[in-house]
């Protein structure tokens, strides 16, 4: 299996809706911040800036419990799956040991020159599943 990255988030007052909970567009931005980490520290910066990149294609979110403004909140970021031009990324928002929510992106592989997307390097496979 891939390597899981951990990342803490940082929560912000806006964050936070008259309930008193991280609201849902909250959360899928902590998803993308555990992404970006993922990103710099597993596959390499060349992904957010280069001319061969890696964008989202799909994501799906399921909630399984409250975020409130206390919790401490960290996301993990894992490979699920690699295809021929896309990777699937897992991500769960944690508070302690207890999931309250889980994304499963697609990202494609994508050249912004040539405007189509491009197999999966094997160099980003390699990273991806180095442990």
């Amino acid at each position: 299996m891939a390597r899981i990255l951990t990342t803490p988030i940082q929560k912000r007052f806006a964050d936070i809706d008259p309930f008193q909970h991280v609201n849902n567009v909250s959360q899928q931005t902590y998803f993308d911040v555990g992404k970006v980490d993922y990103y710099h520290q597993i596959l390499g910066e060349e992904v957010l800036l280069g001319r061969l990149r890696i964008i989202t294609a799909s994501t799906a979110t399921s909630y399984c419990g409250q975020i409130r403004f206390g919790d401490p909140v960290r996301v993990t970021t894992t490979c699920e799956k690699i295809g021929t031009k896309s990777i699937t990324l897992l991500q769960q928002l944690l508070v302690g040991d207890e999931v309250r929510s889980e994304s499963r992106s697609v990202m494609v592989a994508f050249d912004f020159e040539a405007q189509q997307s491009f197999p999966v390097p094997d160099a980003w496979r390699e990273r991806l599943l180095r442990d």
